[in-house]
Protein backbone atom coordinates (compact mmCIF):
# COMPACT_ATOMS: atom_id res chain seq x y z
CA UNK A 1 0.00 0.00 0.00
CA UNK A 2 1.36 3.39 -1.02
CA UNK A 3 1.29 6.18 1.49
CA UNK A 4 -0.34 9.43 0.47
CA UNK A 5 2.93 11.26 -0.22
CA UNK A 6 4.35 8.26 -2.13
CA UNK A 7 1.26 8.19 -4.34
CA UNK A 8 1.53 11.90 -5.06
CA UNK A 9 5.28 11.53 -5.62
CA UNK A 10 4.55 8.98 -8.34
CA UNK A 11 2.08 11.36 -10.00
CA UNK A 12 4.66 14.16 -9.74
CA UNK A 13 7.28 11.96 -11.40
CA UNK A 14 4.87 10.90 -14.14
CA UNK A 15 4.04 14.56 -14.73
CA UNK A 16 7.73 15.46 -15.02
CA UNK A 17 8.32 12.59 -17.43
CA UNK A 18 5.28 13.48 -19.53
CA UNK A 19 6.64 17.01 -19.88
CA UNK A 20 9.94 15.62 -21.13
CA UNK A 21 8.01 13.33 -23.47
CA UNK A 22 6.23 16.36 -24.95
CA UNK A 23 9.60 18.06 -25.47
CA UNK A 24 10.93 14.93 -27.15
CA UNK A 25 7.93 14.79 -29.47
CA UNK A 26 8.38 18.46 -30.37
CA UNK A 27 12.00 17.81 -31.36
CA UNK A 28 11.24 14.48 -33.07
CA UNK A 29 13.49 12.64 -30.63
CA UNK A 30 11.57 9.37 -30.95
CA UNK A 31 14.14 7.19 -29.16
CA UNK A 32 14.05 9.43 -26.08
CA UNK A 33 10.25 9.56 -26.25
CA UNK A 34 10.04 5.77 -26.26
CA UNK A 35 12.43 5.47 -23.30
CA UNK A 36 10.49 8.05 -21.29
CA UNK A 37 7.21 6.31 -22.12
CA UNK A 38 8.63 3.03 -20.80
CA UNK A 39 9.41 4.72 -17.48
CA UNK A 40 5.94 6.29 -17.31
CA UNK A 41 4.44 2.88 -18.00
CA UNK A 42 6.41 1.36 -15.11
CA UNK A 43 5.21 4.06 -12.72
CA UNK A 44 1.64 3.76 -13.96
CA UNK A 45 1.77 0.01 -13.33
CA UNK A 46 2.89 0.67 -9.75
CA UNK A 47 -0.03 3.05 -9.24
CA UNK A 48 -2.53 0.66 -10.79
CA UNK A 49 -1.28 -2.29 -8.74
CA UNK A 50 -1.85 -0.39 -5.52
CA UNK A 51 -5.62 -0.61 -5.27
CA UNK A 52 -5.47 -0.32 -1.48
CA UNK A 53 -3.98 3.17 -1.38
CA UNK A 54 -4.84 5.33 1.55
CA UNK A 55 -7.45 7.95 0.73
CA UNK A 56 -6.11 11.38 -0.11
CA UNK A 57 -7.08 14.57 1.69
CA UNK A 58 -8.94 17.31 -0.15
CA UNK A 59 -5.75 19.24 -0.91
CA UNK A 60 -3.97 16.06 -2.01
CA UNK A 61 -6.88 15.11 -4.26
CA UNK A 62 -6.79 18.59 -5.78
CA UNK A 63 -3.06 18.28 -6.44
CA UNK A 64 -3.60 14.82 -7.96
CA UNK A 65 -6.31 16.28 -10.22
CA UNK A 66 -3.97 19.09 -11.31
CA UNK A 67 -1.19 16.62 -12.07
CA UNK A 68 -3.50 14.39 -14.08
CA UNK A 69 -4.76 17.42 -16.02
CA UNK A 70 -1.17 18.43 -16.83
CA UNK A 71 -0.36 14.86 -17.88
CA UNK A 72 -3.38 14.87 -20.21
CA UNK A 73 -2.28 18.20 -21.69
CA UNK A 74 1.19 16.78 -22.29
CA UNK A 75 -0.41 13.72 -23.88
CA UNK A 76 -2.37 15.94 -26.28
CA UNK A 77 0.85 17.76 -27.20
CA UNK A 78 2.65 14.46 -27.75
CA UNK A 79 -0.17 13.23 -29.99
CA UNK A 80 -0.12 16.50 -31.92
CA UNK A 81 3.44 15.64 -32.99
CA UNK A 82 3.34 11.84 -33.18
CA UNK A 83 0.08 11.32 -35.08
CA UNK A 84 1.23 13.11 -38.27
CA UNK A 85 4.52 11.21 -38.10
CA UNK A 86 2.68 7.92 -37.63
CA UNK A 87 0.42 8.71 -40.60
CA UNK A 88 3.50 9.39 -42.71
CA UNK A 89 4.96 6.03 -41.64
CA UNK A 90 1.66 4.26 -42.44
CA UNK A 91 1.58 5.82 -45.90
CA UNK A 92 5.21 4.94 -46.52
CA UNK A 93 4.72 1.34 -45.44
CA UNK A 94 1.51 1.13 -47.45
CA UNK A 95 3.23 2.41 -50.60
CA UNK A 96 6.07 -0.05 -50.03
CA UNK A 97 3.51 -2.85 -49.71
CA UNK A 98 1.78 -1.78 -52.94
CA UNK A 99 5.15 -1.55 -54.70
CA UNK A 100 5.99 -5.06 -53.54
CA UNK A 101 2.61 -6.36 -54.76
CA UNK A 102 3.15 -4.77 -58.18
CA UNK A 103 6.65 -6.22 -58.39
CA UNK A 104 5.37 -9.68 -57.40
CA UNK A 105 2.53 -9.47 -59.89
CA UNK A 106 4.92 -8.33 -62.63
CA UNK A 107 7.39 -11.09 -61.74
CA UNK A 108 4.60 -13.67 -61.81
CA UNK A 109 3.34 -12.35 -65.16
CA UNK A 110 6.86 -12.25 -66.60
CA UNK A 111 7.55 -15.74 -65.32
CA UNK A 112 4.39 -17.08 -66.95
CA UNK A 113 5.29 -15.42 -70.22
CA UNK A 114 8.74 -16.93 -70.22
CA UNK A 115 7.63 -20.39 -69.21
CA UNK A 116 4.58 -20.21 -71.49
CA UNK A 117 6.76 -19.45 -74.54
CA UNK A 118 8.97 -22.50 -74.02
Amino acid sequence: MLSMPAQLDLYEEIRALSGRMAESAQTNDWDRLIELERRVSELRDILMADVESLPLSGAENERKRELIQQILEDDAEIRRHTEPWMEHVRQFLGSQGRRRQVQQAYAAESGQGISGSR
